[in-house]
């Protein structure tokens, strides 16, 4: 997940597509305004947000981890709780009874590495090092680690949740067939690294908003005259 790299055995992104990036940013910043990003200074909150955030609103999640936050004095006391208890503490936020085993599960990873339930020291490593070092949590994929980097440490990724897949294939800036998975590295290289937060949640927020999943709002979307998926459409 080093920066400004192309993924292993594809093509780098070229500068045509570098300045469309660019010019798909400045339309969203015109659109929504500049996203305020205040970095976490618990990469723990961040990584638990992450994980109770999985397959479910903004909403839910944010509700299930201000329960969470109520029930348990400290990340300890969650690591060490009875697993009834954290279900139902995150309820709200779905799927309780597989992320509440996740949680405390990284959680104990984290202690039986590093003796406390603590990622500060990933602060000094590399992005790279620090990248795998959290990949081998189980329950933590891609997603979550790119998340856990740039908004807790301020790392040079650009995660790619299911909204800015899609809203970057129907763009353009993701090449057809590309996985989420490979278009992590992919939109780190295409994206200045000062951009990537305010990019991502910019097209966080134009997924949620404008380029829905099912039903894309093409007809009020300030990106038409640079989007694949809408010069397609047109042609049929």
């Amino acid at each position: 997940m080093g920066s400004r790299r192309a993924p292993a055995g594809s093509r780098a992104p070229t500068v045509t597509l570098r300045r469309k990036a660019v010019r798909v940013d400045h339309l969203l910043r015109r659109r929504y305004g500049s996203p305020r990003h205040l970095p976490s200074r618990d990469p723990i909150a961040t990584l638990v947000r992450t994980i109770l955030s999985q397959n479910t609103s903004d909403r839910n999640s944010d509700l299930a981890f201000r329960r969470l936050r109520a029930r348990f004095a400290s990340w300890t006391a969650l690591r060490d709780a009875p697993p009834p208890a954290v279900i139902e503490a995150i309820r709200p936020g779905g799927l309780g009874a597989l992320k509440a085993p996740r949680l405390q599960g990284a959680l104990r990873q984290i202690t039986a590495a590093r003796g406390r339930v603590s990622l500060d020291f990933l602060r000094r490593w590399s992005t790279d090092r620090a990248a795998a070092w959290l990949r081998a949590l189980r329950g933590v994929g891609p997603k979550t680690v790119a998340i856990v980097l740039l908004f807790a440490f301020g790392k040079r990724v650009f995660p790619v949740d299911t909204h800015v897949h899609r809203v970057c294939t129907r763009l353009g800036l993701i090449p057809p067939g590309m996985g989420a998975d490979a278009a992590h590295p992919w939109m780190s290289a295409l994206v200045p690294p000062r951009r990537h937060a305010p990019f991502h949640l910019l097209l966080v927020q134009h997924g949620r908003e404008t380029c829905k999943a099912g039903r894309p709002r093409c007809e009020v979307c300030p990106l038409r005259g640079l989007c694949t998926y809408y010069a397609r459409a047109r042609r049929v």
